[in-house]
């Protein structure tokens, strides 16, 4: 039975997880007064964007390989460490280069948290509590995109964007306090047991199989428009319908809520639906379809907002909660997928691997998606946006269609 002293670990990364993406967020929720106040472009601020994602997307495997092998408690430590000094760093930048080089660096560091969260998840919880468990250590980061409007904002206005800078910062040191004495847990401080092809009949994720693509498309491409969400959706209330900062502020929290409530309700269905499952590739398949369909709507955002002032809101509001309710859906059910097929031994490099691919996708897609905000063309951007979940889902169900034909075959059985 699990005991509330076994949630503290995951409840632990769930923090950790708030932090990194109010640290992220903050340039995104600021974007507006940064970007009047340096002269940068929406175009340029994608180019930062995209740095930052390819750093995280770089970082996100080696920082899961590190854990897998060294463990949580010092690995983790490092990390924070480290994005916590880049955060702060924000504070002192003016111009293109210097925020490009932040990002970087906030970027590497980050790349631990969600190897962290799902590596403290499959450690520390039994089996069928580990589907809740990684939707409470993941759902800090869609609780970060919350809060960081909520709370952020008032320090902005109050000491100015580079003042925001410094509380992130101040913020990061606070968690680190707190894991001195929480990673002191025996199952946080010792070491993962190294799988071997003696101790372990499952090998991790490989580049030339095709599980490890279709779950990383799945990853990536399904839950793209949570990054053109949360990176796009102040320049474009900012531009498109002529919202203050303030106004920014005080509505940026409600998309991102969709993001958390996802989360445990993906995670509730994913414990209930698919533990028990004789075919759980068809439940896969099943849920994923679902969720393809559901992104749909996303084209048609732009035409919600299209008639302009604050009765435009609520309409556009909910379906950015929707959409990003949906997106979850994709990490979490990629996730589970990829954990059946190669178990927890090696959930540091598939998380890696995941939001590592996620980064990628978010590199490649937001400069682009800048250059359609400088152009105003708003519905054209939302239409690209709607496409990533298709291509997903397209590329998952035949990946992992081809591996299962192929280890299926009689040639292949014969081997």
């Amino acid at each position: 039975m699990t005991t509330l002293r076994q949630w503290i670990p995951c409840l632990t990364m769930l923090l950790v997880s708030l932090i990194s993406y109010i640290d992220r967020n903050t340039l995104a929720l600021l974007a507006p007064t940064i970007l009047a106040e340096t002269g940068l472009s929406a175009e340029q601020y994608g180019w930062i964007i995209s740095v930052f994602s390819i750093a995280y997307m770089t970082a996100n495997p080696i920082w899961g390989r590190l854990l897998d092998r060294f463990g949580l408690r010092e690995g983790m430590f490092a990390s924070v460490t480290f994005w916590t000094l880049a955060s702060t760093a924000h504070a002192f930048a003016s111009g293109f280069w210097s925020f490009a080089a932040a990002r970087a660096a906030l970027g590497f560091g980050e790349g631990a948290t969600f190897p962290g969260g799902l590596r403290t998840a499959v450690q520390t919880l039994p089996l069928e509590k580990r589907s809740r468990g990684i939707a409470v250590s993941y759902s800090g980061g869609s609780l970060g995109a919350v809060v960081t409007p909520i709370i952020v904002t008032p320090v902005a206005l109050a000491y100015g964007w580079r003042g925001a800078f410094w509380f992130t910062g101040a913020v990061g040191v606070l968690w680190l306090i707190l894991w001195a004495f929480v990673s002191r847990r025996p199952e946080l401080s010792r070491k993962p047991e190294r799988a071997t092809a003696a101790g372990s009949a499952v090998p991790g994720p490989g580049w030339f199989d095709p599980r490890t693509w279709a779950f990383m498309c799945a990853y990536a491409l399904g839950a793209m428009p949570l990054g053109f969400i949360l990176y796009g959706t102040s320049i474009y209330l900012s531009r498109a319908l002529g919202a203050s900062q303030a106004d920014v502020g005080k509505v940026l929290w409600v998309p991102p809520l969709g993001w958390e409530v996802g989360y445990f309700v993906w995670g509730w269905i994913l414990d209930r639906r698919v533990a028990g499952a004789k075919d759980k590739l068809r439940v896969y398949r099943w849920i994923f379809a679902a969720l393809f369909l559901c992104s749909l709507p996303l084209a048609a955002t732009h035409r919600l907002a299209a008639r302009g002032g604050i009765e435009a809101w609520v309409p556009l509001l909910v379906e950015l909660f929707f959409e990003m309710f949906v997106a979850s859906g994709f990490v979490m059910v990629s996730l589970h997928y990829a954990t059946w097929v190669y178990t927890g031994a090696h959930a540091g490099l598939i998380a890696g691997l995941g939001a590592g691919s996620w980064g990628a996708a978010v590199a490649l897609a937001m400069p682009y998606m800048g250059r359609l905000f400088d152009q105003q063309q708003w519905e054209r951007a939302f239409l690209l946006a709607t496409l990533f979940p298709l291509a997903g889902f397209v590329l998952w169900w035949v990946g992992a269609s081809f591996a299962t034909n192929r280890a299926t075959s009689p040639t292949r059985g014969a081997e």
